[in-house]
């Protein structure tokens, strides 16, 4: 059985034209995925948007409020980069709530992925960097309220810092936050993670893969999570437009064969969303099917 995949038509909300977000990526990565014949209809679960005692786990309702209604002040909005409009406020709620379920699918079946999510950059009550609500943050919130877990690990190897993500889980014990990230890349203000791996402009995939291979298998033998979040952002590639580093599709690909692996073979369950990405579609959208295809070949390796 392949993994079980979460996706929404609405993910890919119309912006004005010429918008720098790459937001048609979902549709088309959806498509991809289907040529590839990695998500058989059978394998597909479309979530329902986040409920509010979930998401207010995380963010307090005058902000998410403000959101949703397009009352959130100029500069703030500005921050975020995208608009408050009816479609894209839905794809918001409805991405967290993808989140959530791909993190309960994986809990059942080993793996499971979702073809949106990874708003790391998203505080509590102020969104920035195209992120509004912070969809691993609340899902691991809503788990750890709902006494399903007592540990998780939140393993972000987007090219910018989780640092949101840092500071909602800054002395929360039962959270483990790992972010492997460009040293001189956006965030130009770091959080603290529980382990930071700042890497240095222009790494290319040998010394990347050593700098995350050092460190996550003995991490995960320390802290025995019972649940890996994972953000597996692509614009660490070498061709992102912002990612700074020089990671080839190979580099990637075995990042996450990396990432899957290290878990599967503790038998920690494992959820990763796409987190970022940006340049030519057809390229990105290609970078972002990989994560799709190692969490397939993991799971068959390792008898999921």
């Amino acid at each position: 059985m392949l993994p079980p995949l979460v996706y929404h038509p609405a993910y890919s909300a119309p912006l004005a034209s010429g918008h720098r977000f790459p937001m048609a990526k979902f549709r088309l990565l959806f498509e991809r995925l289907q040529t590839l014949d990695l998500a058989p209809a059978a394998n597909l679960h479309q979530p329902l948007p986040i409920p509010r005692r979930c998401l207010e786990l995380v963010h307090p309702r005058p902000y998410h409020q403000a959101f949703s209604r397009a009352e959130l002040p100029r500069a703030d909005q500005r921050r975020i980069g995208l608009p408050s409009t009816t479609p894209l406020v839905r794809r918001t709620w409805l991405s967290v709530g993808g989140t959530l379920l791909t993190a309960r699918l994986a809990l059942h079946h080993g793996v499971a992925c979702h073809l949106a999510g990874g708003t790391h950059h998203a505080f509590p009550a102020q969104g920035s960097g195209f992120c509004i609500f912070n969809d691993v943050a609340v899902t691991a919130r809503v788990l750890l309220a709902e006494e399903i877990l007592q540990r998780l690990m939140v393993v972000d190897l987007d090219v910018h810092q989780g640092d949101a993500t840092a500071a909602i889980f800054a002395g929360e014990p039962r959270v483990f936050t790992l972010s492997a990230h460009g040293e001189s890349n956006f965030p130009l203000r770091k959080q603290t993670s529980d382990l930071d791996i700042p890497l240095a402009d222009g790494l290319e995939d040998r010394a990347y893969l050593q700098a995350v291979g050092d460190v996550l298998p003995d991490l995960l033998d320390q802290w025995r999570p019972q649940l890996v979040l994972y953000n597996a952002g692509v614009d660490p590639h070498r061709d992102d437009r912002l990612g700074k580093l020089c990671l080839s599709d190979a580099g990637l690909l075995n990042r996450d064969r990396l990432v899957f692996d290290a878990c599967l073979r503790r038998s920690i369950p494992v959820a990763s969303v796409i987190g970022g990405g940006y340049g030519s579609l057809p390229e990105l959208v290609e970078r972002h099917s990989l994560v799709f295809r190692a969490a397939a070949e993991q799971a068959r390796l390792h008898g999921l």
